[in-house]
């Protein structure tokens, strides 16, 4: 197992939707997840969220608070993340600016069923019972 490694999401809540992507590429290939990534050593990881998620979908940050953290390991990889959840503020619309690590972006409206299958990270959230303010 490799591992520890400290990753970010970015869970972006925007008039009562959440913001998921539909993996490609990397483990978790075809799950839903949030915005996110590796933190890069050195790297502050509220940085790291604001990066991945410009990165990845265009957007900017307006604001950043952390959430909480999940411990994932992911056995079919051999890889072990602490995932630190960040709830992000962001203007704009989504697109896929790495169509290499998404297929999609979409705002899911219903909070109380995500998307299956959920990415580990983002379906350890939701299991503490932890929803966005809407």
């Amino acid at each position: 197992m490799n591992g520890p490694f400290v990753g970010v999401s970015a869970v972006v809540v925007r008039d009562g939707a959440v913001l998921l992507g539909r993996r490609r590429g990397a483990h978790g290939d075809g799950t839903w997840a949030f915005p996110g990534g590796k933190v890069a050593p050195g790297e502050e990881p509220h940085v790291t969220a604001g990066r991945e998620l410009e990165e990845e979908t265009g957007l900017r940050a307006a604001r950043i608070s952390q959430i909480m953290w999940t411990s994932d390991v992911f056995p079919a990889d051999g890889l072990h993340y602490v995932t630190l959840h960040h709830l992000v503020e962001a203007d704009g619309e989504p697109e896929v600016r790495e169509p290499d690590k998404a297929h999609e972006w979409v705002w899911w409206r219903d909070l109380d069923r995500l998307p299956s299958p959920m990415f580990g990270p983002a379906a350890a959230l939701w299991a503490t019972g932890w929803r966005p303010p809407v």
